[in-house]
């Protein structure tokens, strides 16, 4: 009688994060150094940004109090999805090594197969994501509140009509852009203008077209207009740009925390069936702290 070996395993805690950071963090934004990232949030966290007016008085004997000081907050509050999977073993086994499986038809999961499915999920997970941060609505099933959601409802929020952009007035479509960023911001160290691949491509055959093939090809060279750079953004829909310093952009998770785990659970020895299970819980929502700070191209 044939041996029947199933794997159950669980990645709970810590052993969790780097199938789940893989999942979330590699969202092309986020891979791409454009927003500021806050794991171990457990339920919600206040986020914080200072500014002040005018420092600088004339000199007299006495105390004056001077400028202002203005602490502005928003709270990112990350919500929690889950990923459940159900895959046949039937079906994999005419693309992974027969022998492997066993000769039984109460068959082992191939060394290799666990990998595959954590992998394919990591993948799926990763670029659904990166499509939520900045297209998401909240209250469709499995999203949060992306930040075009978010920014389109701020009236604080500067804001630029848009067009359809295209080779021909790419360049000056990123000059309304750049000119509507707030002098206090423009030439900040982290200030960026977030792009789509349309948008990108189509930057980068302009400057072809003007003799910068070269210098401008993407994959070779950091983009940027004017010396701002420009971020790719996989997630933008085409038409659509959004300017702001990373500093003000923040994608929250509970990265880190107990409540993050992968299960692979073979089926075979609780139900008899050939399936085999992923089962994936995370959290996560995006947020800024300052609308006033951030262009929105639309």
């Amino acid at each position: 009688m044939a041996t029947t070996t199933s794997i159950t395993t669980t990645y709970a805690g810590e052993k969790a994060a780097g199938f789940i950071s893989a999942a979330l963090l590699s969202s092309n934004t986020i891979e791409n150094g454009g927003l500021e990232v806050k794991p171990n949030i457990k339920f919600k966290q206040v986020l914080r940004k200072l500014s002040t007016g005018d420092l600088i008085a004339d000199g007299s004997c006495d105390f004056d109090a001077t400028s202002s000081v203005t602490l502005t907050e928003r709270t990112i509050e990350p919500k929690e999805f889950q990923v459940n999977l159900q895959l046949c073993k039937q079906d994999f086994r005419s693309d992974w090594d027969a022998i492997s499986m066993g000769m039984s038809a109460h068959d082992n999961l191939p060394k290799s197969f666990q990998d595959f499915l954590l992998a394919h999920v990591v993948e799926k997970v990763a670029s659904k994501n990166e499509q939520i941060l900045w297209q998401g609505v909240d209250s469709n099933a499995g999203e949060y509140a992306g930040f075009l959601n978010l920014l389109g409802a701020d009236s604080d929020v500067v804001t630029v009509a848009g067009t359809t952009i295209d080779a021909s007035n790419v360049i000056d479509e990123l000059g309304k852009v750049l000119d509507a960023i707030p002098a206090t911001m423009y030439g900040n160290a982290d200030m960026a203008i977030y792009v789509s691949q349309s948008t990108a491509r189509a930057y980068v055959r302009a400057q072809a077209a003007l003799g910068y093939k070269d210098l401008y090809h993407v994959g070779k060279t950091q983009l940027d207009f004017e010396g701002t750079k420009l971020i790719v953004c996989n997630g933008l829909p085409a038409d659509k740009i959004v300017a702001a310093e990373k500093s003000n952009l923040y994608f929250g998770t509970g990265l880190m925390n107990d409540m993050n785990e992968i299960k692979v659970i073979d089926m075979a020895d609780i139900d008899g069936s050939q399936n085999v299970r992923i089962v994936m819980r995370y959290t996560a929502s995006v947020q800024y702290a300052i609308g006033s700070e951030i262009v929105l191209y639309s």
